[in-house]
């Protein structure tokens, strides 16, 4: 019965871990979903969300106050790496995409260093991170906020993509492109609207992130610990975000304990991309991403 409270333990723990995972992948799917770009510079966005946060409410701003200016700041980051980086890169290569992303990151990096300077920052959100008993099982308070934060965000998105007539556009842009254009849909426009929307997924990643690591330069890493969660689930699903992201916690947490004493140890930072790869080989659309079938 103990061994069983403490396999519960870990698994509910590689779970609630495996919800920040999907928090940074929600920001990859929203982009690839509706230009095909794997944006590289989403774990940037992230760091920079997070310090122009900290840094505003260390120098007095209101907590709030301090969450409206980052907020606003993110929308125009988004707004004009679309229009500054993806409208003229429009049907070019993927890789061409890819390394100008890559390459977006490092500028973000450097404009945020610029701004705040490169020292670490401790964040405080007002949440005890205190242990809760379920059942016998210790549950992190802390954790338990991001899984609530996670919930409401799929949820409002899911509203906002079903309901609304901009997220039946991004869902007619996301099925053809083509199609969308002959209908008198105005690609650049949506596109905007994704990276914002992309940019306040940062937003709420980064401060999570960062209350749990400190802001500090290496948090835009977090973006690797996305890749093996988007390759299980899918590069155009939420849903699939969401369900990697759970699965990639579960496993190397469970590996960490379970495995890990018959390997020496310290297989949590890569075990994930191992089982990421073996899915590759199986199912490389991921659980929830679609099959690309191409035709000569």
């Amino acid at each position: 019965m103990i061994e069983f409270q403490f396999f519960l333990e870990v698994l509910v723990g590689g779970l609630l871990s495996g919800v920040m995972y999907s928090l940074v992948a929600i920001g990859f799917v929203l982009i690839y979903k509706t230009s095909g770009v794997l944006n590289f510079a989403q774990g940037a966005m992230l760091l920079f969300a997070a310090l122009t946060f900290v840094s505003l409410v260390e120098h007095g701003v209101p907590f709030w106050l301090a969450f409206a200016i980052t907020l606003a700041a993110m929308a125009l980051l988004g707004i004009g790496i679309e229009r500054t980086v993806l409208r003229p890169l429009v049907n070019q290569p993927p890789i061409t995409l890819f390394m100008a992303t890559l390459g977006l990151s490092y500028v973000i990096e450097g404009v945020a260093q610029l701004l705040w300077g490169t020292q670490v920052h401790g964040l405080d959100l007002g949440i005890d991170d205190l242990p809760l008993e379920f059942g016998g099982v210790f549950v992190s308070t802390f954790d338990l906020f991001a899984a609530a934060t996670a919930a409401l965000m799929v949820a409002l998105l899911t509203v906002f993509f079903r309901y609304t007539r901009v997220g039946l556009a991004f869902r007619a842009v996301a099925d053809d492109q083509l199609a969308a254009l002959a209908v008198g849909l105005r690609l650049p426009r949506i596109w905007a609207i994704v990276w914002t929307a992309s940019g306040v997924v940062a937003l709420v990643a980064g401060l999570l992130w960062g209350a749990r690591l400190g802001v500090q330069f290496s948090l835009s890493l977090v973006v690797l610990k996305a890749l093996p969660v988007l390759v299980l689930g899918g590069f155009d699903s939420i849903a699939g975000a969401i369900v990697g992201g759970l699965l990639i916690g579960a496993a190397e947490k469970l590996a960490e304990v379970y495995v890990g004493p018959f390997l020496g140890g310290g297989i949590e930072g890569w075990f994930a991309y191992v089982l990421a790869l073996a899915f590759l080989l199986v199912r490389p659309s991921g659980l929830f991403g679609q099959k690309l079938v191409e035709r000569a």
